[in-house]
């Protein structure tokens, strides 16, 4: 497996380690999901998992949010052993999740929406800041007062994405979150992810190649359960064994 080494920032400057997994494994029955992988995520570190369908990658995805509890190994959140852990101890540790489906009030309007998010544990001022900052960066000050329900796909998917954002998380991680937008949605998701990787580390499971090379620098990619490669993202796209098992025509 190849693997950059030390992690480094935006900068090239070292990263400590935000995740650590080792060794770890899902059986389901007699099926291995997941085998023995190793995985590492710096802080403010961007990472994105790849892999065919049935590469493993969802479920690692849900054994690292607490969906699932491994059958094996362990894994750690900055200095805590969070193996096993329920999903609501892992958010108040700092994750935050973000599925395929728009988990979102279809009832309330955008400002709401992110209000309801941003004010678990906390004042109303700092409420009403978060919630204000968070619009501001994401650029949806101009649908604040629109119902969730009414908008258009990619919007509302950024909706929810600045709702986990007002949670201010440590780390998000984020399930397809280019499925079925357009070109131009796509394009202002990308522009998103990267903002918020100025100052937050993500891990994004993703199939969109394209959107892929908008946002990556490294890619881990997923094959059998296993852990084929992680590299940059042009090493991985160029790489044989990733185009037979899961690029295809797509990487010509």
């Amino acid at each position: 497996m190849n693997a950059p080494s030390p992690l480094t920032g935006h900068h090239g400057a070292p990263l400590r380690p935000l995740v650590e997994a080792r060794g770890v494994t899902m059986r389901f029955g007699g099926v291995t999901a997941v085998a023995d992988v190793d995985f590492t995520l710096g802080e403010v570190e961007l990472r994105c998992l790849i892999g065919p369908n049935g590469a493993g990658k969802s479920t690692f995805f849900k054994i690292l949010t607490g969906q699932l509890k491994p059958t094996e190994g362990r894994i750690r959140l900055r200095d805590t052993d969070i193996t096993g852990a329920e999903p609501h101890a892992i958010a108040r540790l700092g994750v935050g999740i973000k599925t395929q489906v728009p988990n979102v009030f279809n009832g309330l309007s955008v400002h709401e929406n992110v209000f309801v998010a941003a004010g678990r544990r906390k004042s109303i001022a700092r409420t009403r800041r978060i919630v204000d900052e968070t619009l501001t960066r994401l650029n949806l000050t101009g649908i604040a007062g629109r119902t969730v329900g009414q908008l258009a796909h990619g919007q509302r998917q950024w909706v929810e994405i600045a709702t986990v954002l007002a949670q201010e998380p440590e780390l998000i991680l984020l399930d397809e979150p280019a499925a079925g937008m357009t070109h131009e949605e796509v394009h202002r998701t990308a522009e998103l992810i990267r903002e918020i990787n100025r100052t937050h580390a993500l891990i994004v499971v993703e199939h969109d190649m394209p959107f892929i090379r908008m946002i990556a620098k490294t890619v881990t990619v997923f094959n059998q359960g296993r852990i084929l490669m992680e590299d940059t993202v042009d090493a991985v796209l160029a790489d044989a064994r990733v185009r037979d098992v899961y690029l295809g025509k797509q990487a010509a």
